[in-house]
């Protein structure tokens, strides 16, 4: 199992400046990329402060510039915010100016308070029409001359300038919890970004469930990758959990805000909702919040994080982007460092040498 980070410049105060919000982005993206992170994941977000991303190939370009060797991934694109042709240009650009790294990686959207101001208040959930229009689009322009008569979109003949770097394309990433979107997305060649949010970790062998169904429904395509992605807080000492409780709790107010569109929103603040007005208020009990996201020492952490290795996780994903203090996030990423990945680094040459001994 291999790591991964997802990362974004984050104000959740304006008494944080933006040149704060980006020193911070930048020293962990080259916290990760020094430490041997796989790949760093941003998002694409509009009008809020707390993800300040309203386009990922910008940010992933600043960064390639910092770092040599960790894929930067865009986690995700929303797919009716773009046109097929200017998505496969500005990707395929993006793909050359990291000198190959992008990993493509799009989905329907998720804040309606966001698709009220960006799509025309249509429902987020009718996203996922978009993201299966636009998708083989792209894939087609970035090959060559392609003309489209879709739902959503019509164009002549064109292409993507430039093409990718990458042959025939970057990788590309669904994001999926249905099982519809799992079996179209495997049958499309595309990999996937998941995640068990606040969920059990029951909730990790029920996606890796469908995930593994729609591999096997689906032999005519090589095997893609599957990566998870939990809120993630590691600590030195066992009642660490107390801060990432608190902020974890604070943020999912400010996330239900947004998904529900139930909250104000002060440039481009998001108020937390109160408790009475969040959904799954199970998600909200201390106990549970501890128990079930990725909070713990490391020795915590390794425990639960065999469960998704278990489960045949490819990429798991630190989700650090939920107004944990900057310190915490250095040092989250310094013990999974120093702590945590070496050790998943021994199982995997373990397992190879009894590969290679079962070979001969």
């Amino acid at each position: 199992m291999k790591f991964a980070v997802s990362l974004t410049m984050e104000r959740f105060s304006p008494d944080v400046s933006m040149s704060t919000a980006m020193n911070n982005l930048l020293h962990l993206a080259r916290m990760a990329d020094e430490g041997g992170f796989e790949t760093l994941w941003t998002a694409e977000h509009h009008t809020i402060e707390c993800t300040i991303s309203p386009n990922p190939f910008q940010t992933l370009v600043w960064l390639a510039q910092h770092t040599q060797q960790i894929r930067l991934g865009t986690s995700t694109l929303v797919a009716p915010y773009w046109s097929p042709i200017r998505l496969a240009g500005e990707s395929a650009l993006c793909d050359h100016l990291t000198n190959g790294r992008l990993e493509f990686g799009i989905a329907r959207g998720s804040y309606q308070y966001e698709f009220d101001r960006m799509a025309g208040g249509m429902p987020q959930q009718e996203g996922v029409a978009y993201m299966k229009e636009i998708v083989p689009a792209v894939k087609k322009l970035w090959a060559g001359d392609y003309a489209h008569d879709g739902h959503y979109w019509n164009f002549p003949t064109a292409t993507s300038v430039p093409k990718p770097l990458q042959r025939p394309h970057p990788p590309i990433w669904v994001a999926a919890r249905d099982p519809g979107t799992f079996d179209w997305a495997i049958a499309n060649g595309a990999s996937i970004l998941s995640t068990p949010l606040s969920a059990p970790a029951a909730e990790i062998q029920v996606l890796s469930d469908k995930f593994h169904k729609a591999v096997a429904d689906h032999p005519e395509v090589p095997r893609p990758r599957f990566m998870m992605q939990r809120r993630t807080c590691v600590y030195d000492k066992p009642d660490g959990w107390e801060t990432a409780v608190k902020h974890s709790m604070d943020y999912g107010r400010a996330f239900e805000n947004l998904m529900q569109n139930i909250g104000t929103v002060r440039e481009g603040f998001p108020e937390a909702v109160p408790y009475e007005a969040v959904k799954g208020k199970d998600n909200y009990n201390p106990d549970n919040i501890r128990k079930n996201l990725m909070f713990g020492t490391p020795d915590e952490a390794i425990e639960k994080l065999l469960v998704f290795e278990a489960a045949g996780v490819d990429q798991y994903c630190l989700g650090l982007t939920f107004n944990l203090p900057f310190e915490l996030q250095k040092r989250t990423l310094e013990l999974f460092i120093r702590e945590i990945m070496p050790f998943f680094a021994a199982r995997e040459q373990e397992k190879e040498q009894k590969r290679k001994a079962a070979a001969n």
